[in-house]
């Protein structure tokens, strides 16, 4: 009996000092984490591919998409800190930036030529018809830009209109409705206008002038002080997105409408009203050209008044978190 029990000691000790030397697996390390603020905008359309198809990850960053409907709320969240960046317009830079809210422009994500737009209902055909009518669209955000570029240009000012502020993913229905005369909206609110008749139609899009309307990927100084790797992680996810766009153009498209709520019909046309920029494109860019442009903003921004004083682009825009 005692050898017994002596044995099944010994057996004990010899199973313990096994799994002691067996070799131990190191825990997987945590990944970065970027929470960012975006809107169903098309031109943002490569993240929703990089987040579907796990590039994020494979480049070593956690992205967090939260979504907004609005400019205001996305910006109250960008300032108030829950978020640590967002894709945001040009021209919400300079806004922010006269709050008291600065914010580095680190990626040129698109330009739209086609894919925002003045719409009208049957008998306006021109901005100069616009006077003294109702037009729908979201105050501070691009269509406000474009609007007031599109009256400036025609010898107008917002005082000759009727403005009715409602968020752009409603400005279309509105005009469809016949509470309004015109609307200012984007993709993929233009196509679903366009698409139920009724004599709606195009009088101005952003292609009038182009940069006008462009999209950035931002961040708060503080941020990117602590995750500039975790930012330029996420900007390599950028370029691998577009790999796989090219490659996979139908695939990509629709996950790109699918996170939009576009029908894929509807958003293929929108697609082609887009410039979405490669990070090779941004290097070229970045070297003096969209500076130029940054500035023709803040110029319209000042003249109507949405800002005060005009931030630096050289300082506000810059690339050193793209790949060298």
């Amino acid at each position: 009996m005692k050898g017994k029990i002596i044995l099944a000691v010994m057996l004990v000790l010899i199973l313990s000092l096994a799994v002691a030397c067996q070799p131990t697996t190191p825990a997987p390390k945590e990944l970065p984490v970027l929470k960012i603020g975006t809107q169903p905008w098309i031109g943002y359309g490569p993240w929703w591919i990089a987040l579907e198809k796990g590039f994020f990850e494979k480049r070593g960053v956690k992205v967090e998409l939260v979504e907004f409907v609005t400019d205001q709320d996305l910006n109250s969240g960008l300032a108030s800190g829950q978020f640590d960046g967002a894709n945001i317009a040009t021209h919400t830079s300079a806004i922010l930036y006269n709050g008291g809210v600065p914010v580095k422009l680190v990626l040129l994500e698109d330009a739209s030529y086609d894919a925002d737009a003045i719409l009208a209902k049957e008998g306006i055909n021109t901005i100069k018809d616009l006077k003294g009518k109702q037009v729908a669209y979201e105050e501070g955000s691009t269509s406000d830009l474009l609007l007031n570029y599109a009256l400036m240009q025609n010898g107008m000012t917002i005082n000759d209109i009727v403005p009715v502020h409602m968020p752009a993913s409603d400005a279309g229905a509105a005009l469809i409705a016949g509470k309004v005369d015109a609307a200012v909206t984007y993709e993929p609110y233009i196509s679903a206008a366009l698409s139920k008749g009724g004599g709606v139609h195009v009088i101005y899009t952003a292609g009038e002038k182009p940069g006008l309307i462009g999209d950035f990927l931002a961040f708060p100084p503080s941020t990117l002080e602590k995750k500039g790797d975790a930012v330029r992680k996420m900007i390599l996810a950028w370029q691998d997105a577009l790999d796989y766009l090219d490659e996979h153009p139908d695939e990509g498209q629709k996950i790109i409408a699918d996170a939009v709520g576009s029908d894929l019909e509807e958003f293929k046309t929108a697609w082609k009203g887009v410039k979405i920029y490669s990070l090779e494109e941004n290097k070229k860019m970045m070297q003096g050209e969209i500076q130029e442009t940054y500035k023709e903003v803040v110029d319209v921004l000042l003249a109507t008044g949405a800002i005060e004083k005009a931030p630096d682009a050289n300082e506000v825009i810059t690339d050193e978190y793209l790949p060298k």
